[in-house]
């Protein structure tokens, strides 16, 4: 083998970025940090940092997501259950012109679990929250909250949320993947105003019902009933054992 000089290569900095999403009020939400430091100092951005010489991509995010949400992530080839998130990896970024500090290169994952608390900032960051994802996405691409100016996320940022909200509305369509937004047990109804917050449509309740039940693997009875929705007790069901779902859920057409 002939000599290798690594001097010849020049360095890069490796970060990961998360897109964390769940359903607030029936919304679709992305935790978004507002930046304590330069560059893009009080600009709201995703979560993530630096990867760490000695760290694998999958722990260092795994450690952003303790960091930001104080969730653990769980196997990503499963739903979510307790106190944790479905985490799986979801683009690579590379531009080099999109941190001005040096050459970073971005591994983003995307990390899904049911109605989160309040989030708190750390790292960096000044102050964290909860945004619609309707409103980071806005035509502008920019965003601004309680008489922000109305700017765009920093770095790459909204091209990387907008490549995770179509991650999870496309496999949402094939996989059994929706039940990470839900709680361990969960009724049908609040499964079908998941997939209505995540695709941004009104669904039909009866044929909503009609489809998910009658998808095998899907869902599995509890044997429970709830009234938390008001009305009359509806049926409690989890997760079935199904990854992949057939038929899938294709979303209708908008």
């Amino acid at each position: 083998m002939p000599p290798y000089d690594p001097s010849t290569f020049p360095p890069f900095a490796v970060t990961v970025d998360l897109v964390v999403l769940t359903v607030r009020r029936h919304a679709l939400c992305a935790l978004v940090v507002r930046r304590g430091e330069p560059p893009f100092q009080g600009r709201w951005a995703l979560p993530g940092g630096f990867v760490k010489a000695d760290e694998d991509l999958g722990a260092a995010a795994a450690r952003e997501l303790v960091e930001e949400t104080g969730l653990c992530a769980q196997d990503p080839s499963a739903p979510a259950v307790g106190n944790g998130a479905h985490l799986e990896q979801l683009a690579t970024y590379g531009d080099p012109g999109r941190d001005p500090r040096m050459r970073v290169v971005s591994v983003a994952h995307l990390a899904l679990a049911p109605d989160l608390p309040a989030p708190r900032a750390g790292g960096d960051a000044n102050s964290a929250r909860w945004a619609s994802v309707d409103d980071l996405l806005g035509a502008d691409g920019s965003f601004g909250h309680e008489g922000d100016s109305q700017t765009p996320l920093a770095f790459d940022h909204a091209q990387i949320l907008a490549d995770g909200v179509e991650r999870a509305r496309s496999k949402i369509e094939y996989s059994s993947l929706a039940t990470a937004f839900c709680p361990q047990e969960f009724t049908v109804g609040e499964l079908r105003r998941v997939y209505e917050a995540v695709w941004g449509v009104v669904l039909d309740p009866r044929n909503f019902h009609r489809k998910v039940t009658g998808t095998p693997g899907f869902l599995v009875p509890t044997g429970g009933t709830t009234t938390r929705q008001g009305g009359r007790p509806a049926q409690l069901f989890r997760a079935g054992a199904a990854t992949v779902l057939n038929p899938p859920m294709l979303r209708p057409e908008i």
